[in-house]
């Protein structure tokens, strides 16, 4: 019996076949190998994404918007204007009270010196009467003690007269010397009064500069007021003017120009192309593994050719379904049991702004 004999060139074939198949077994071996390697050492989600803070301008005021010169796409500085609402009114406001202020500081200016002004005259006026005062009443003093001592001595002519020691005529001397003595009194009394009097109205006058005194606190107190109002106004014009408070790129507007806005309507919303970072989602089965610092390999859905490294550093506290508006509670009694995911939070260095908010991305946290 004879024995088929192959040919060299189909002996050629399967032997290529083989070592086809035998490579690429390897090689799934090899990327299976890998594979397991790789969940082995890393952690790894697909549920991640670019992320950032979107920041809403809004304004604080209410009126036309006059101007507004940015679109989708813009790029602001840091007090860049976004819009100019109509100011019209709040200025012309701004000057009414500004020349209250003005017509204040004239009054407490003119107040101010007609206290001076008092305080010269009357002040001189007093120091005048209380020394015109203190005179009479040395005058009625001394003619009060010359009195006492004329008629001392008409009571003893008097006395004399009857025993017929003296004179009719000295007697009638010493009563009239008694007589002009007390009429010298009766003057210096008049004239004390009089002084007293005078004392009296210099400090009724005096009193003027209390009464001025106290207008002029009053203008102040009414000054300060108006320097406050002046000041809000000055606000309000400033709030008018909607300006950007950090430098970024616009997302989305909402209002055109000659449109009336309201205080807390939104104008625009932008973000830093700069402070960005990827929030993962990662399964709490897995996030006893990692730690703040962990390395990471991100893969961006938009560059699948580019590599782009961060590290882990935020580890949240709570499962993200605690976040919902309506989070399962079971009360029904059906209850499935689902693995929960808990927030991690990625930096990444952004690469010619190519990271864009809300992309998706894939996530490897290496395990230490």
């Amino acid at each position: 019996m004879n024995t088929p004999v192959t040919p060299p060139a189909r002996r050629s074939d399967t032997a290529r076949r083989n070592t086809l198949i035998l490579a690429l077994g390897l090689a799934c071996i090899a990327a299976f190998a890998w594979w397991i390697y790789q969940r082995w050492t890393h952690v790894y989600t697909e549920d991640a994404r670019v992320a950032t803070h979107m920041i809403e301008v809004s304004t604080r005021a209410s009126g036309q918007v006059e101007t507004f010169d940015v679109g989708q796409g813009s790029r602001l500085e840091a007090g860049a204007l976004i819009a100019q609402i109509d100011d019209r009114a709040a200025k012309l406001a701004l000057e009414e009270l500004e020349a209250t202020q003005q017509a204040l500081d004239s009054q407490r200016e003119r107040t101010a010196v007609q206290i001076d002004m008092v305080d010269r005259e009357t002040g001189g006026k007093l120091r005048a009467a209380r020394s015109q005062y203190d005179a009479a009443i040395a005058s009625r003093a001394s003619a009060q003690s010359d009195l006492e001592f004329k008629k001392g001595e008409w009571n003893r002519a008097e006395s004399l007269l009857k025993r017929q020691i003296i004179s009719r005529q000295q007697w009638e001397n010493a009563r009239n010397a008694w007589q002009q003595s007390e009429q010298m009194f009766q003057r210096a009394s008049a004239e004390a009064e009089s002084a007293r009097a005078m004392v009296a109205e210099a400090e009724a006058s005096q009193s003027q500069i209390q009464v001025l005194s106290s207008e002029l606190r009053a203008l102040e107190h009414e000054g300060e007021r108006i320097s406050a109002s002046v000041a809000r106004q000055r606000v309000a014009i400033g709030d008018l003017r909607v300006s950007a408070t950090v430098g970024g790129v616009v997302d989305q507007t909402f209002v055109h120009a000659g449109e009336y806005v309201v205080p807390g309507q939104r104008l625009l919303l932008m973000h830093d192309p700069a402070d960005i970072w990827i929030d993962a989602n990662i399964k709490e089965t897995e996030i006893r593994h990692l730690q703040p610092g962990d390395g990471v390999a991100i893969r961006v859905d938009a560059y699948p050719d580019q590599d782009f490294r961060g590290e882990v550093k935020l580890i949240g506290n709570a499962a993200t379904s605690q976040f919902s508006l309506l989070p399962a509670s079971g009360a029904s009694g059906n209850f499935t049991k689902v693995t929960q995911r808990l927030p991690v939070r990625i930096s990444i260095t952004q690469s010619g702004e190519l990271l864009r908010p809300g992309m998706m991305v894939e996530v490897a946290i290496e395990i230490r």
